[in-house]
């Protein structure tokens, strides 16, 4: 899954099937389901820095050992210049610089980019404050579902996770589309019993995968 692009993640028959789904389960609570698609969440430098380290002086050790033996000088020139080069290469890798980049930084990253795009995309401005945001960063193969003030009174973030730990699950095992769909009808069954549909009910969010 890492360097696939958001745009092309979902087929158009799967986001079809996510847009009914959240239309589906709006039709019996006044909550409001987003649900969002990202590249990744952050450019993770450190991560490639660190992966071209590592690679350019493991490198460096050999060709130093073929070419010039136990030259100091000619080893620390040769693991800067094939430093530099490997961390630019490792900027094409993503599946590299996932792999030195600490998994507690990619979940902090995506707990971030989810609550930053929860206000971008004026989540927070339901009128009951009652927005529930799906939020898929592909590169951390992490999902994040972040839930207004309003539905924190009866939904804890540790149940939202569970939710999302499935998706991700879903999403390794090429099932993202289908247990998505699942799990907003899961969501939508506590939505409809805390907070039903109310006469006065208008979509105030879009239902259209959102393209981050």
């Amino acid at each position: 899954m890492v360097g696939m692009k958001a745009e092309t993640f979902f087929t158009q028959a799967e986001n079809e099937s996510i847009s009914s789904a959240i239309r589906e389960v709006e039709t019996k609570t006044d909550g409001e389901v987003a649900v969002m698609v990202v590249d990744q969440s952050d450019a993770y430098p450190e991560g490639q820095i660190l992966a071209g380290g590592v690679i350019g002086v493991l490198l460096a050790l050999i060709v130093t050992e073929l070419i010039w033996g136990d030259s100091l000088w000619a080893f620390a020139l040769t693991a800067l210049v094939l430093s530099a080069f490997c961390g630019w290469v490792v900027n094409y890798m993503p599946a590299v610089k996932r792999f030195f980049t600490p998994n507690a930084r990619l979940e902090i990253q995506v707990q971030d980019r989810a609550l930053t795009s929860f206000y971008e995309k004026g989540l927070y401005k339901t009128r009951n404050e009652t927005g529930v945001l799906f939020f898929i960063s592909l590169f951390e193969h992490k999902v994040w579902i972040l839930a207004d003030k309003g539905l924190y009174k009866k939904i804890q973030q540790e149940t939202l996770q569970e939710y999302a730990g499935d998706i991700a699950l879903g999403i390794k095992t090429g099932k993202a589309a289908e247990i998505l769909c699942r799990e907003i009808q899961n969501i939508g069954e506590i939505l409809a019993k805390h907070f039903p549909v109310k006469p006065d009910d208008i979509n105030e969010l879009s239902d259209k995968v959102i393209i981050g």
